[in-house]
């Protein structure tokens, strides 16, 4: 198979689908991999270590995108990118389409096979590719509020560690998932107050247990959220429901009651925002006020660390991107129900019932299942 490496093309993202290692593991599969010039270039993957690991390079992404049967990719696929993409092509990347009308409707109308790593599943009920940017987005969540909680940023001149004789600051994990128990290590490692709240009550007792006590849990009810933000510096939203619209978690009228000067970090702004205020922000320009309450909502949080991000990445999806290519799409996804779970559209066909339940009506769309999709039932 000839597989196409595009340089990623949405604000500050940096990432790149493939690593030189990984290239090396799909020439030796026998595959053929085109890069694009300069697409790791920036977090140290020179071209000239594409070519060494056996890569050919494009001059252009529209040569990638015309000539490789797959398509890996880190970000979902710009306006201008869906419209390159074709019927018998397939597209391995982050989609997170429930949010996102106009990249569904583009996808739709490609013909193309696309799978969502943010929907492929393990035997565990986890999403193994999605897990390691839940990681680095969780440990970023508290880094970038702590940031911004410095007075001249916009926020209260609050050191969420405190010192000697002045008491730490307070910080309040929605959800108690990758991301959520993420930023309750990065917090505690700094020293603050730290509360996770979660509905699911074996998970709270696992988070006890992980924290050896040292971190607050209470389940999640509405009167505990509204009580908690109140009093908290730092919210994080780390609330997740696969492939689906993020539930609003904190109203507009909660978030006025917080302390003037806190921080709201919303991690499910890829899914449309846990916070009723949220909007997606970039790295250029990541934070905006409502209601003296700093929102930091970057759609891509990731992409900051882009290096570290694009090897933990990479070190999930090679093995799923070597079934595609060493069996062909379908079969690999008919064999392995994981990985068919990450199909989300199919030649002009939705095939992730979250994305039709968020879209259907909207676009007038209707769910096929992804086994009758790919077998043209």
């Amino acid at each position: 198979m000839l597989v196409g490496v595009p340089k990623e093309i949405k604000n500050h993202e940096y990432r790149v689908g493939l690593t030189p290692a990984a290239v090396k593991e799909f020439v030796s599969h026998g595959h053929s991999v085109l890069v694009e010039t300069n697409a790791g270039e920036a977090i140290g993957f020179t071209n000239e270590m594409y070519v060494e690991a056996g890569a050919a390079i494009a001059s252009t992404a529209e040569q990638v995108f015309a000539e490789a049967e797959m398509i890996v990719k880190v970000k979902e696929p710009q306006p201008n990118e869906c419209k390159m993409l074709r019927k018998g092509q397939t597209l391995y990347t982050y989609l997170h389409l429930a949010p996102d009308p106009t990249q569904t409707k583009l996808l739709v109308e490609s013909g193309a096979t696309c799978i969502a790593y943010e929907t492929v599943t393990d035997d565990r009920g986890g999403l193994p590719l999605l897990a390691p940017m839940s990681e680095v987005a969780g440990r970023m969540s508290v880094q970038a509020g702590a940031h911004y909680l410095e007075k001249a940023h916009g926020g209260s001149g609050t050191l969420l560690g405190g010192v000697p004789g002045v008491a730490p600051g307070k910080v309040l994990v929605i959800g108690g998932g990758v991301v959520g128990t993420n930023a309750a290590k990065m917090a505690l490692g700094l020293g603050a107050d730290v509360t996770i709240l979660d509905r699911s009550l074996p998970r709270l007792r696992q988070i006890d247990d992980i924290f050896n006590g040292q971190v607050k849990t209470v389940y999640s009810t509405v009167d505990a959220i509204e009580h908690y933000s109140s009093k908290a510096d730092l919210v994080v939203g780390a609330v997740l429901i696969p492939g689906a619209a993020a539930p609003k978690l904190l109203t507009r009228e909660q978030i006025k009651a917080m302390k003037p000067g806190s921080v709201l970090v919303d991690v499910a702004i890829d899914q449309g925002g846990c916070f009723e205020t949220s909007k997606a922000t970039t790295h250029q320009d990541p934070v905006y006020i409502v209601d003296d309450v700093v929102h930091y909502c970057v759609a891509n949080m990731p992409g900051g660390v882009a290096r570290t991000s694009t090897m933990a990445l990479n070190n999930a999806t090679l093995p799923f991107g070597l079934a595609l290519a060493n069996k062909g799409p379908a079969k690999a996804m008919l064999e392995d129900k994981h990985l068919l779970n990450g199909l989300n559209v199919h030649e002009g066909k939705v095939t992730y019932k979250a994305v039709v339940d968020a879209l259907g009506e909207e676009l007038g769309l209707t769910y096929t299942p992804a086994e009758v999709a790919l077998k043209g039932e």
